[in-house]
């Protein structure tokens, strides 16, 4: 039986951070795993932008809540659950992740947490488990199940590689041209049918 494995923003969603960024004129905020492979990194400079410009994880859902799924990203979905089980892994936030789910018909998502002081500034964050994505496949196959994942940056490629089939799914140029041997989709269809040949193929 085949779990399909899902990134969240960028394949479903709009990449949160950079709609933040526009929404508040603030471009280094527009940063993602796209540009920044070492997430603590990004997470930090990230938190320490939010502190520098008085900006409280309230603002932040005001602006998730104006987000909807990418076009077509609904319909495929529940195009893709009638084909096999289908989980979200992403390093988004459950604080950040709620409304975008009921958006997408309530799929199950793997994620993290903020930690948020009670003035609603964002301090800190805490991981689920490093290296998350990779862990809940391999998690996965230890208890039966094969593999399919797709998803669009750096911090997908470990997931990718890990299962039984992985696809690259609207992603930069840079990562497609250094990894070549992993298929790459721009369109929610062709990703459906990649799928469907994975799991028939057995």
């Amino acid at each position: 039986m085949y779990v399909t494995c899902l990134d969240l923003e960028g394949v479903l969603v709009p990449e949160i951070w950079i709609a933040f960024a526009e929404e508040t004129g603030i471009p280094e905020l527009r940063l993602t795993t796209r540009d920044i492979s070492d997430y603590d990194v990004l997470m930090k400079k990230r938190i320490g932008i939010l502190k520098e410009h008085g900006l409280t994880l309230t603002d932040i859902q005001n602006t998730i809540a104006k987000i909807d799924p990418l076009p077509g990203a609904k319909e495929f979905l529940d195009k893709l659950r009638r084909l096999t089980q289908v989980i979200i892994l992403s390093d988004t936030f459950t604080q950040f992740a709620a409304p975008l789910m009921e958006k997408l018909g309530l799929p199950t998502i793997f994620c993290n947490e903020l930690i948020v002081a009670d003035d609603g500034m964002i301090t800190d964050y805490k991981l689920r488990q490093s290296n998350g994505k990779f862990h809940a496949v391999k998690a996965l196959q230890s208890i039966g199940f094969k593999t399919i994942a797709s998803g669009d940056s750096f911090n997908d490629l470990a997931m990718i590689k890990q299962s039984e089939a992985g696809f690259l799914f609207r992603a930069p140029e840079h990562i497609i041209k250094d990894n070549p041997d992993v298929g790459a989709f721009t369109e929610y269809d062709q990703l459906y049918e990649a799928v469907r040949k994975t799991v028939i193929a057995g």
